[in-house]
């Protein structure tokens, strides 16, 4: 039996990047896969390569930084397969993070941006499906990152958000778990995409596995595998935590 089987679970980021690979990891253990994103196209793409491979997952259009967005897309889920079991958390907005530069010079309106959807777009996103969890479901996993403890010369309102984040998902766990609910983050370290393996020059990828003690770069896949777990049953006494996915680049 695979671990999410007749399970629902709602992916809030899933168009491309680590909620992609969750998406597609979690409908693999047999998870009936709710996805959600802004790129409505990228979704059905990722609803797509589900579909080809046997599992089942939608796709539905909404903005994590709007939450009357968010309050219509939670119940859509749950009246898509008639409930909620788990959610995955992974909205960011990785354009803004690109322009996010130190705290002397950062464009406001991308601190702004930022704060909105990486921070702020967790919330409605808990606030909404913690009733439906409280009805059948028993986990949250939200995506952080180890940028969140581990200090950087730039992207200091990224910086602040998935600290935040890890703040949130400790929060969840603290108010709910009596009530059956459980709330945890993944940290990821940097992620290779195809878009950096192609496009960065070599020394850059020499440079990210050097300081790293792992012999090979992060994937998507890896933060997915962990995402798995917290939604499962196998991570049924997991509660309250952030757990890196990196490697070791992070000894705590």
């Amino acid at each position: 039996m695979r671990k999410l089987q007749n399970k629902v679970v709602f992916v809030a980021g899933a168009a491309t990047g680590p909620g992609a690979a969750s998406a597609r990891r979690l409908a693999q253990e047999d998870a009936r896969a709710v996805l959600g994103d802004l790129n409505a196209d990228g979704a059905e793409e990722t609803v797509a390569d589900i579909r080809a491979g046997g599992d089942d997952a939608v796709a539905l259009e909404f903005d994590t930084s709007d939450n009357a967005s968010v309050g219509r897309l939670v119940p859509t889920a749950v009246g898509t397969y008639g409930g909620l079991d788990a959610v995955h958390a992974n909205a960011g907005d990785m354009g803004a993070v690109q322009k996010d530069t130190d705290v002397t010079d950062i464009d406001l309106a991308i601190r702004d941006r930022t704060i909105a959807v990486n921070l702020r777009g967790h919330m409605p996103v808990s606030r909404h499906a913690v009733p439906e969890l409280i009805a059948r479901g028993d986990a949250i996993a939200y995506t952080s990152s180890i940028a969140s403890f581990t200090g950087d010369p730039q992207r200091p309102a990224n910086a602040v958000t998935e600290a935040g984040i890890n703040a949130l998902a400790r929060h969840v766990a603290s108010r709910w778990s009596k009530e059956g609910i459980r709330a945890n983050a993944v940290a990821p370290g940097p992620i290779l995409t195809p878009e950096i393996e192609e496009g960065a020059p070599p020394e850059t990828l020499r440079a990210m596995l050097a300081r790293n003690r792992g012999t090979r770069h992060g994937r998507a896949e890896d933060a997915a595998g962990m995402v798995t777990c917290l939604v499962s049953d196998e991570g049924a006494r997991i509660n309250g935590q952030v757990l890196t996915v990196d490697g070791g680049t992070v000894l705590r």
